[in-house]
């Protein structure tokens, strides 16, 4: 016991324990003023101070005194902790008799008062404290009984009401010492929790920051309470600020969706067009509480992305099922070829078994050419990067071009910055340009200057663009979305696939290529986004 009473505490009590301590220090001081104000302003009240005025007065301002004098150590935080408060209950035991005995004893209801401070330190104390301190009121309630008998002749049977107010003392102590002891597991249950729910609601932030959706969470007043950065990439930077929008001033339509969707909760699924980024997205409303007239949960998700991830698995499902075809399909193939030459090569044919053998030869290169063209659809991640000159790496492409393909040197003209170097496969490269290239002399007028290569550097960014444009007609507004994709061509001896593989190889290699409006003619540009050298 007094080892527990000793102990010091090398960490801080709780703020709970200081703050109960100064609302006890509160009470104590006001029990102390209202005796000494009620003593100075009318005297003797009833039984109070009654047997002894001078000893209840000088009690009641000593006791004042006290109360002040402990705010100093309470507001310190002193170390000691179960020190000051034994300190404190034992003066008020010592007080409160005193006031009790100039009063005339038990009879005149002052030790009642001890029941306050059991109480206090039931609250604040740990260990057995609030025993030893209830210990210590009943001796002090018994001491002054006996004085009562023995020295002021009073009667022996106040014995049995003082120790009917003694156990009283160890009942509210050993009751308050429970009870604090089960709110301290509650609140230490509860710190817990808060804890976990502060984990866990980081957790759900970092979550929803991270997520490839727009995330935004709208109140039962359409106010938005929190959204994601993807979010503001789909629909755009509000000029208002976040916590103080209202949707249906930052995305009307979107608001407008919200309404339906509260009025019929199974129709969730919407496709609007964001105004601010023009962006296609698909809304899908999830009630937040089960109820949504509450709030809603709204995810965001760019159309276009979906699209091509429903592409690239398509298309690499179609590549590995034409891949397999396409080693089927080049033996026989080749067998075709190999035999309509030998056909050819037979003398006395008429015109017709000439032609007809002619026909079957262009398209076995055709079909050879598509298979080959196949092929590459799983080969655009096997990419070399080097640092390449352009302007020497153009003009050798531009001169094995127009050899291999018989153009004169004079139809393709060279625009070439001094100094452009990038990072790109050779060899993708040159199968990027080849295809531009052929398609542009294709689709242009074939005269002098009607190709011209382009290659510069973009400002802002250290980026390098080259174009490629012609003198042709160029792509018609209705085709240019079909550009790109796979096996759609508008030349009948084409396979559709070189400019879907142009594009992926430039993506193989850090790179873009797209389709640029011009004024006359067609124009693809090739935009480097890797560092130069």
């Amino acid at each position: 016991m007094l080892t527990e009473l000793l102990q010091v505490r090398a960490t801080p009590q709780p703020e709970v324990y200081w703050r109960s301590l100064r609302y006890f220090n509160l009470f104590r001081l006001t029990l102390a003023g209202t005796f000494a104000v009620a003593y100075t302003l009318f005297g003797v009240i009833n039984t109070f101070g009654a047997h002894n005025p001078s000893l209840f007065y000088a009690t009641s301002i000593a006791y004042v005194f006290f109360a002040v004098l402990m705010i100093v150590p309470i507001d310190i935080r002193w170390p000691r902790f179960n020190l000051l408060l034994s300190g404190q209950v034992s003066a008020d035991i010592l007080f409160i008799v005193l006031l009790m005995h100039a009063s005339g004893g038990i009879q005149s209801g002052l030790g009642l008062l001890l029941l306050g401070p059991l109480v206090a330190t039931g609250m604040v104390s740990r260990g057995r404290l609030a025993m030893f301190h209830a210990a210590m009121a009943s001796i002090a309630l018994l001491l002054e009984q006996t004085y009562q008998v023995l020295v002021l002749a009073g009667s022996t049977k106040d014995y049995l009401q003082t120790s009917l107010t003694s156990m009283g003392f160890f009942a509210i102590a050993g009751l308050a010492f429970v009870l604090t002891r089960r709110l301290a597991v509650t609140e230490n249950l509860a710190q817990k929790q808060s804890i976990d729910l502060a984990n866990l609601a980081q957790v759900n932030q970092m979550v929803i920051q991270n997520m490839q959706d727009g995330v935004l969470v709208v109140d039962e007043q359409g106010r938005v309470r929190q959204r994601n950065a993807e979010a503001e990439k789909l629909l755009g930077t509000p000029a208002a600020v976040w916590d103080k929008l209202r949707l249906n001033d930052y995305f009307p339509a979107l608001s407008g969706c919200l309404q339906r969707w509260r009025v019929d909760p199974h129709n969730d699924h919407f496709e609007l067009v964001a105004p601010a980024t023009g962006k296609q997205v698909q809304v899908r409303f999830t009630a937040i509480g089960g109820d949504e007239r509450l709030g809603a949960l709204i995810f965001l998700e760019d159309l276009s992305l979906m699209q091509a991830r429903a592409q690239q698995h398509k298309l690499a499902a179609l590549g590995r099922l034409t891949a397999n075809i396409a080693h089927e399909i080049r033996n026989p193939l080749s067998s075709i070829g190999h035999a309509t030459q030998l056909l050819q090569e037979e003398p006395g044919q008429d015109a017709t078994h000439v032609r007809l053998l002619q026909i079957i030869r262009d398209n076995t290169h055709r079909l050879d050419r598509m298979v080959q063209d196949v092929l590459q659809l799983n080969r655009r991640d096997r990419s070399t990067p080097e640092a390449l000159d352009m302007d020497a790496t153009l003009r050798q492409f531009v001169e094995q071009f127009c050899q291999t393909e018989k153009i004169p040197d004079k139809v393709v003209v060279l625009d070439v910055a001094k100094g452009l170097t990038v990072s790109f496969d050779r060899h993708h490269l040159d199968q990027v340009l080849w295809n531009l290239c052929r398609n542009a002399w294709r689709y242009c007028r074939q005269q002098e200057g009607s190709i011209r290569l382009r290659a510069a550097f973009a400002w802002p960014g250290n980026v390098v663009q080259l174009d490629v444009t012609d003198d042709g007609s160029g792509v018609g507004e209705a085709l240019r979305t079909q550009l790109f994709e796979p096996f759609f061509t508008t030349d009948s001896t084409g396979t559709g696939l070189g400019l879907y593989i142009a594009r992926e190889l430039c993506e193989a290699n850090g790179a873009t290529l797209d389709y640029i409006e011009a004024a006359q003619g067609g124009q693809f540009r090739i935009s480097s986004e890797k560092e130069m050298c």
